[in-house]
């Protein structure tokens, strides 16, 4: 069930190992390959060290390293499995598989460097084998991840855990305040030592929240479900009064598999549990998962059909009291050449499970599966910090919320052990400043206005810092408007859409004094040189204009056009006035009124004077300097003589009236 030591839900029948030649037929190689073979890596692992010391054939102390490895692997001891690998491999064993697993216990280990190297090599031996790639690329998203957590917040479970393994916690009721979880903790009623785990055989225990917010110590459920046997993962009906779980039979005489059971709750106990019969009593039928409406159970199992390892199931009834139909695979979407596992289905109807299929970042990870109208599945891996370098796995939410419990075999006070999630609610504020476009100085006393796509509407106004802030919903777009007397209106935007965590954004808005001509510099207004036409550029930053216009409904501007200092005064004056008309006439066609705009070229009156913002781009022109002809005249070369008239020919703006529209 676990997949940490207490992995005997898992671990049945698991035939992944690296391929052995035959042992002769020794008496402790014999003893330590039927334990083997009967899954009880436990006891194995000592009878193959016990062995290693007694032969003295290089190749065959080869093997049995490999075989010790194999065992840690699949008892999820990962250091002592990249150890034995590593001696495995020094020793000469040439199988590649020896290679993909070295790498992925130095993944779960958190040498992700060290598993890039190993995955490639693995590459190198079997080209054709997906898994070197994907093991390189998990590892680099594990380590995006990692730089990158999702905003949950996770917290060990200490009410819960011992120093045996506790894992799969379930809610028993909608409030969250008691939960049912598998343990192999001592007080287990099955108490003889596992040969899979070395740990007692797991029950099912359960612990509820008092009203100062504390959780009882677990104690195993009353009735007759927690046998000899191992017992757990549950599922509970919508009711909370049938409960399914898995039980795994295993005995002396005869090796057994896992079926599904279910039992009901009578009064405070839980009665008797009887069988779902899936499959043959010799298979792995674990983990079941009930659908909110109890017409689909989700579960486990390594029967044939499947892509491999074991894949996800499902099994459907007509009504609540039907009889359940036959076995139908979830699909190659859900299901890889890895285990998929621990199934969960959330009250909205989302399958969450565990995989080492998938890509992940190392061991388990778990995964958030969603389907379209059309059936088809979408996987998504959960992220840091739910998912980690070790097993992650057995998710259950409290319903309607973002919170719950999972369990890992991260380090913790066991093996397997039991963790909170929660998602705090995303807090995003936008922090501003108001400043004068031009001096840069800060605006106090600026009325802040702030309009969300969601119709929330709010106002502030600066600090004597030129300060604002206002705190965003998350998913929402917003508009920032700003106003103050003697300027025009400014104008910033945000979204919070795409967000998963809580931020902090940072906004300046630029206001532009109407006391004088009024510099946008996003809406200057070039042309060629002796036309009138407006270039594509100039209708951008037009729009922007349009834009500035609409925001200040009242204003009346006049569009002030300008020429270089060739050609005659008398054809500049003439070019400089069709240039503001062919402005205006712009302006027009995108529905500002005419009676806003009036058009007056300058000729070359009025030549450009070099601002500090011209200076850092065009370090030749120095700051202050009016760009006249005897200036232009004295630059370097035709290039920068060039770029100092077309500075010149230009179109800026002024308020004339702010009375627009007011009687």
């Amino acid at each position: 069930m676990g997949m940490g030591r207490s992995s005997i839900f898992l671990s049945l029948f698991l035939f992944f190992f690296c391929p052995l030649l035959l042992f002769p037929q020794k008496k402790k190689l014999d003893r330590a390959e039927r334990a083997f073979q009967a899954g009880e890596y436990y006891i194995a692992v000592d009878l193959y060290k016990n062995a290693y010391t007694a032969v003295k054939d290089a190749d065959l102390k080869s093997e049995i390293t490999c075989r010790i490895a194999d065992c840690y692997r699949l008892t999820n001891l990962n250091e002592q499995a990249e150890l034995w690998y590593k001696k495995a491999i020094r020793r000469g064993y040439t199988n590649p598989l020896a290679i993909l697993y070295l790498a992925d216990a130095l993944k779960s280990n958190q040498k992700y460097a060290e598993a890039v190297a190993e995955y490639r090599r693995f590459k190198q031996a079997v080209p054709d084998d997906p898994r070197g790639d994907e093991g390189i690329y998990s590892c680099d998203k594990a380590l995006e991840w990692i730089d990158a957590p999702v905003g949950y917040v996770v917290e060990e479970m200490r009410s819960f855990n011992s120093r045996e393994s506790d894992f799969s916690p379930v809610l028993a009721n909608d409030e969250g305040t008691e939960v049912y979880f598998t343990s192999s903790r001592k007080e287990a009623q099955g108490n003889k030592t596992h040969g899979v785990t070395g740990e007692s055989y797991t029950d099912i225990f359960w612990s509820s929240l008092d009203r100062k917010g504390k959780w009882s110590v677990p104690v195993p459920v009353e009735g007759a479900v927690n046998s000899e046997y191992d017992e757990g993962v549950i599922t509970f009906d919508r009711a909370y009064n049938t409960m399914y779980f898995t039980r795994c039979l295993v005995t002396k005489r005869k090796k057994m598999g896992c079926q599904i059971y279910y039992s009901v709750k009578e009064r405070e106990e839980w009665g008797s549990p009887k069988a779902i019969p899936v499959g043959d009593d010799s298979l792995v039928v674990a983990h079941p998962a009930l659908s909110p409406d109890e017409l689909t159970l989700y579960f486990t199992s390594d029967m044939d059909g499947g892509f491999g390892g074991k894949d996800l199931w499902k099994i459907t009834r007509s009504d609540a009291s039907g009889e359940w139909g036959q076995p139908v695979n979830m699909g190659e979407s859900i299901n890889t050449p890895g285990d998929e596992v621990f199934p969960y289905v959330r009250s909205d109807g989302t399958l969450y499970f565990s995989s080492d299929g998938h890509i992940g970042m190392g061991g388990l990870d778990v995964f958030k599966a969603t389907q379209d109208e059309r059936g088809a599945w979408t996987v998504e891996n959960l992220r840091a910090p739910i998912n980690s370098f070790a097993d992650d796995f057995g998710i259950s939410f409290i319903p309607g919320e973002d919170r719950g419990f999972f369990s890992s075999s991260r380090k913790g006070r066991g093996n397997d052990d039991i963790y909170s999630f929660l998602f705090p609610p995303l807090r995003f504020n936008i922090i501003g400043t108001v400043r004068d476009e031009k001096t840069e100085e800060v605006l106090p006393g600026a009325t802040v206005r702030l309009v969300g796509s969601d119709g929330l509407t709010m106002e502030t106004e600066t600090a004597a810092d030129g300060t604002f802030r206002f705190t965003h919903k998350p998913a929402t777009d917003y508009v920032l408007l700003a106003s103050r007397e003697g300027y025009l209106n400014g104008k910033g935007r945000e979204t919070t859409k795409g967000q998963e965590q809580s931020r902090d954004f940072r906004m300046t808005i630029l206001l532009s004094s109407i006391a004088k001509p009024i510099e946008l510099s996003h809406s200057n207004v070039f042309y060629d040189f002796a036309r009138w036409d407006l270039r594509p550029e100039a209708m951008v930053s037009l729009d922007r204009l349009v834009e500035t216009l609409n925001d200040n409904p009242n204003i009346i501007i006049e569009i002030m056009s300008h020429t270089d200092s060739r050609d005659t005064e008398e054809f500049n004056l003439e070019l400089s006035q069709k240039r503001a008309q062919s402005v205006v006439d712009y302006l027009i066609e995108k529905g500002i009124a005419s009676e806003r705009l009036r058009a007056r070229g300058y000729g070359e009156s009025s030549p450009k004077m070099v601002t500090r913002k011209i200076h850092e781009e065009y370090p030749f022109l120095p700051e202050g300097t009016v760009l006249n002809e005897s200036f232009i005249e004295s630059l370097a070369d035709i290039e920068q003589r060039e770029t100092a008239h077309q500075m010149n020919r230009r179109t800026e703006f002024q308020v004339l009236s702010t009375g627009y529209g007011q009687q």
